[in-house]
């Protein structure tokens, strides 16, 4: 029999924001937080923007010894987890801990923590490099770490998977709560990637945004000037529990999921695949272990990377699965918002989507002037929308190929 799963807590880490309501306060205003990149000089290259976390301080939310040990990569996850639990108001310490577990996705991981630190090695030898270094650039650092912060011993995973790997993790952690092997998942994203070696490799393809002199517009999913991602960082989680259990323990239920997707294009490693089969069969398989129709979803939220591939590539996908319904179905791309956080940003869109149901309001895709050739849908322009939406879907889309897709519908 399978179980029924709900989200019971959010935790995010995001330009706009640090935490739920900040991250809901950041998408009503409608500002970007893509800008200049501080973190290193960016004059080499080509792209010089990023949606930096400019607030984060990881002893706010960790115990001080234990933050000085992780990375940034680390400490968001951690961070995200701490968070999430909270707004949960969830007390591991009285739970069966067999029976929680997370599972986290990045697509770089603790890399940028290891640039850092060979530039170190280079210069003053070895006995300078941190004897963390080899325990915080493994990805698997994502989950570890908050395994061991918030002592569950279940499942516990983190996929590499591109820039669906929060998207992968969350319906990874769904089927585990819902097939039965446990009853709590703390599931989501995480990414810190601004270094000068990682934003250089994505500047080097030519994937990134050039609007070096307007940054607050250089994100710009579905739009006519589009010409690249913008690199984001942050994290998200999201507390996933078996729904019986959440109402007896009152707890409040943001939304529930209903089905996950994945395929892959196979190919090629960047471009996706022109008629937008994959992905669009990744909906599908939301669609149908959701056990809905496709006139049955009344939004998306779309991965909208505003690079010219993904975008018109999208568009194809979802009139390939919801035909008429298509044109009149709200689409909206948050990337403008907080740029593209690679393997955290399925994450934190899961967790607008989750803010999305229970406040019923979606929101607008922000600097959206006039739609690119090959975007023709409602990506809700201008100042969002009020409305009560009973089914939605998320999409990510990744290098490589990865397409993931999430369903939920309003909790009850």
């Amino acid at each position: 029999m399978r179980r029924r799963v709900v989200v019971t807590g959010i935790g995010v880490i995001s330009p706009i924001g640090i935490g739920r309501e900040a991250l809901w306060d950041g998408l009503q205003r409608r500002r970007s937080a893509v800008g200049p990149v501080t973190r290193f000089d960016p004059s080499p290259f080509r792209s010089r923007n990023a949606a930096e976390v400019r607030d984060f301080v990881a002893s706010d939310h960790i115990e001080l010894r234990r933050a000085k040990r992780l990375d940034r990569f680390g400490a968001f996850s951690v961070a995200a987890a701490r968070l999430a639990l909270a707004d949960a108001e969830l007390e591991l310490a009285s739970e069966d801990r067999d029976r929680a577990g997370t599972m986290m996705g990045t697509a770089l991981g603790g890399v940028a923590y290891g640039e850092a630190q060979n530039v170190l090695f280079h210069r003053d030898g070895l006995r300078a490099v941190d004897a963390t270094l080899a325990l915080a650039v493994f990805g698997g650092a994502a989950s570890c770490n908050i395994a061991i912060e918030c002592g569950v011993t279940g499942p516990n995973s983190t996929n590499a998977m591109s820039c669906a790997s929060g998207t992968i993790a969350i319906g990874d952690g769904f089927r585990q709560i819902r097939d039965g092997h446990a009853d709590i998942m703390i599931c989501g994203g995480a990414e810190a990637p601004l270094a000068p070696l990682c934003f250089g490799a994505f500047a080097l393809i030519r994937a990134m945004s050039t609007r070096n002199d307007d940054p607050a517009t250089a994100s710009r999913p579905f739009d006519r000037d589009r010409d690249g991602f913008v690199m984001g960082e942050g994290a998200a989680t999201l507390i996933l529990e078996e729904r019986s259990r959440a109402v007896a323990r009152g707890a409040r239920m943001y939304a529930e999921l209903l089905g996950f997707g994945v395929t892959n294009d196979a190919h090629h490693m960047t471009a996706p695949r022109p008629d937008g089969a994959q992905a669009a069969r990744a909906m599908r398989l939301a669609l149908r272990d959701a056990k809905l129709q496709p006139g049955e979803i009344g939004y998306i939220n779309a991965h909208g990377s505003s690079t010219p591939l993904n975008d018109p590539t999208e568009t194809v996908a979802i009139r390939r699965v919801f035909g008429d319904h298509a044109g009149r179905l709200p689409v909206s791309g948050t990337k403008g918002y907080y740029g593209h956080a690679l393997g955290a940003s399925g994450a934190i869109e899961a967790a607008i989507c989750a803010l999305a149901l229970a406040r019923e309001w979606v929101p607008p895709t922000i600097n959206l002037e006039c739609p690119g050739p090959g975007c023709d849908l409602d990506y809700v322009p201008g100042d969002g929308r009020s409305t009560r939406v009973e089914h939605l879907m998320s999409n990510s889309f990744g290098f490589g190929g990865i397409n993931a897709a999430l369903v939920m519908r309003r909790a009850s």
